[in-house]
């Protein structure tokens, strides 16, 4: 039975936009999913640079729905004010992120976005932005139910499961690997436990993560390990890494999907819609 649930990627990047030849396939925006149940407001999984098209797509003035942020830094949030439904006094976004720990996620979140580092605040775009702290809690969103966990990263950072009846998704776009490469916390668990997919943090080759084990991020392998342990259907490698190509990305999903078992593996790309 279709679930009538649609996952949109429209920003697949990790850490920086990178836009060229070599990465024109699976593209160059920073992180922005959004899912849709038929009939239901949109969710959208971070206001990366994909953000911006995700508007341009829409191909309406207005934004009604409901923007889950994983966490502040730049690559996960710096489409925010280029969304360009927030010209519209017609927009009302409720926005959901995690606190820091002297500050709320609003005033986090403001805190950037204003002059000297940017021309214009947040608070004098047209749109109307709600923002709620949402940390280790679960809220009620329409008809969805959405669960925020802590994941293992540089600072406050939330993943995500947004879930009905009949149909679940994980969103964890950024996790660091454990020094075993084993070990899954208990918030990750509860998040991917069953879900139908699970878009998760594929950032780094071996070789990197060798380099940069203290930088948050995570290898395919960990990834398909969290996935087939907690009993994921899916699997779709995201936030992929600033340095690596189409063929790169092509080579890691081909390594991955040799030493899955039991769960489907794929790449996420900038475009891409999975149907359930």
């Amino acid at each position: 039975m279709q679930a009538g649930v649609t996952v949109s990627f429209y920003g697949v990047r990790g850490s920086t936009p990178c836009h060229c030849k070599s990465m024109a396939r699976v593209g160059g925006n920073t992180s922005c999913v959004v899912i849709q149940r038929d009939g239901e407001k949109p969710i959208i999984c971070d206001a990366g640079t994909g953000l911006r098209f995700f508007g341009l797509d829409m191909g309406a003035d207005s934004f009604d729905g409901t923007v889950l942020i994983s966490h502040l830094h730049w690559d996960h949030v710096q489409g925010l004010p280029f969304f360009p439904q927030l010209l519209n006094s017609d927009s009302a976004a409720t926005v959901y992120g995690p606190p820091e720990d002297d500050m709320s996620f609003e005033e986090a979140l403001s805190g950037f976005v204003r002059p000297p580092y940017f021309p214009v605040r947040l608070s004098t775009l047209p749109g109307d932005l709600a923002f709620t702290d949402l940390a280790n809690d679960t809220v009620s969103v329409d008809g969805a139910s959405i669960t925020a966990r802590p994941v293992p990263h540089s600072g406050n950072t939330n993943g995500y499961r947004i879930e009905w009846p009949d149909f679940s998704v994980a969103y964890i776009p950024d996790h660091q690997e454990p020094a075993d490469g084993t070990s899954i916390a208990p918030g990750v668990k509860e998040l991917v436990d069953g879900v139908d997919l699970v878009i998760h943090d594929a950032q780094f080759t071996s070789e990197l993560l060798a380099k940069r084990s203290d930088w948050g991020h995570c290898t395919p392998t960990y990834a398909l390990h969290i996935a087939e342990t907690c009993g994921a259907a899916k699997l779709a490698m995201f936030h992929h890494d600033p340095l690596h190509s189409d063929d790169v990305v092509d080579a890691l999903l081909a390594e991955t999907q040799s030493q899955a078992t039991s769960c489907e593996v794929l790449a996420a790309t900038e475009g891409l819609k999975l149907s359930f």
